[in-house]
């Protein structure tokens, strides 16, 4: 029965790796570009509809300054939009070692099973098989065990609680909002509303699907309005977005798979416009991968149901579904940059970002955002 538990975790938590998609051979330095530290964002904008858009027409790269409250006006009337209704989780926990005190830092990555994490901690030279953790104090305090060391500072750990409480409620309960680095301050009780879409429905995220930050219910009744259909994918982000690029050559990296569901109205949807060469207009890059990854497997076409995705995206790769992307602006030789210079073209959307910081863009997760068309 052990056996079998530690061979289903395996699975769960296993490195899946997948092929990389056509493309020449590329150097990462070709995805780099100059930003002032002051212009990452680290704070969102005080209204979120109010955040800068840059439109980028991708046939000829010619740029409009616009705020992303113009989006309705913007978009056509049959175009639609697919958006990412993941929910963030509190995935950062802070705690102390047991019985020393020590002070210890864990991100939740990956669940395997309902106690079984993958986890990156903190210190993690110190933290090997069989240390002992504490988060949080009682009577909802969490334990946990560290199992197995794995690569690039992850654990295998065991998280259990001594109340009542359902283990999921009580990291809800103490976790804190897994901010990313670049953002240099303590997330704050207000992070936890704010670093969520209004979309935000299944429980699962590490980070935040940032393109979707910037919609507002007047935004998104205003696009109905116009006559813009909305739908969603659910993907669960997690460290795979965001894993350094740590290859000389584009085409040697690869990401872990996510979880994604696409549901049965979605697949409709998505079909039935690209039957009748409407739009398909994807808010962020965690949509692209899932339309593209469905499709890819499916004759170009969605098909309703849930699995996991590894596709890295680069240029060469070949685009099935969508036809406009909506995104925020993504780190210097990230996978994130190459999808969308894939899509929009590597010197166009460079070119592009070289705008953005001349005119005083705010960069990353809250920062302001891209549209191309």
């Amino acid at each position: 029965m052990e056996r079998a538990g530690k061979a289903a975790r395996e699975r769960a938590c296993g490195g899946v790796r997948g092929a990389s998609p056509l493309g020449k051979t590329m150097d990462v330095r070709d995805f780099d570009f100059d930003l002032p530290p002051g212009q990452i964002a680290q704070e969102p904008a005080a209204d979120r509809s109010s955040s800068r858009l840059l439109h980028v027409d991708r046939a000829t790269g010619a740029l409009v300054h616009r705020r992303f409250a113009d989006l309705p006006e913007i978009l056509s009337p049959g175009d639609l939009l697919v958006v990412n209704d993941t929910r963030v989780f509190p995935a950062r926990l802070l705690g102390r070692r047991v019985p020393s005190g020590g002070a210890v830092e864990c991100l939740l990555l990956r669940r395997c099973d309902e106690s079984h994490w993958e986890a990156l901690v903190h210190p993690g030279q110190r933290l090997k098989p069989g240390a002992q953790l504490v988060f949080g104090e009682s009577p909802h305090a969490l334990r946990a065990e560290v199992l197995e060391q794995r690569f690039h500072g992850r654990r295998l750990i065991r998280l259990w609680t001594e109340s009542a409480a359902a283990l999921d409620e009580v990291i809800d309960e103490i976790g804190h909002v897994p901010l990313p680095p670049y953002i240099k301050r303590g997330d704050r009780e207000s992070d936890r509303g704010r670093y969520q879409t209004i979309f935000a429905a299944h429980r699962g995220s590490i980070a935040a699907p940032t393109a979707g930050l910037h919609f507002t219910e007047p935004v998104r009744d205003a696009l109905r309005a116009r006559g813009v259909t909305l739908t969603a994918i659910t993907l669960h982000v997690g460290y795979g977005t965001f894993q350094p690029v740590r290859t000389e050559r584009v085409e040697d990296h690869r990401i872990e798979a996510e979880g994604y569901e696409v549901g049965t109205a979605t697949a409709a949807a998505v079909n039935a416009a690209l039957d009748e060469q409407r739009r398909v207009i994807a808010v962020g890059t965690t949509t692209t991968r899932t339309l593209e990854a469905v499709a890819a497997s499916n004759g170009g076409r969605l098909v309703p149901g849930a699995g996991q995705t590894d596709l890295f995206i680069y240029p060469g790769f070949r685009f099935r579904v969508i036809s406009g992307l909506l995104t925020n602006f993504h780190l210097p030789q990230s996978s994130l940059l190459m999808l969308v210079a894939a899509f929009a073209g590597r010197e166009r959307i460079l070119a592009a970002y070289r705008s953005a910081v001349e005119q005083g863009y705010k960069f990353y997760s809250y920062g302001d955002a891209t549209l191309i068309l």
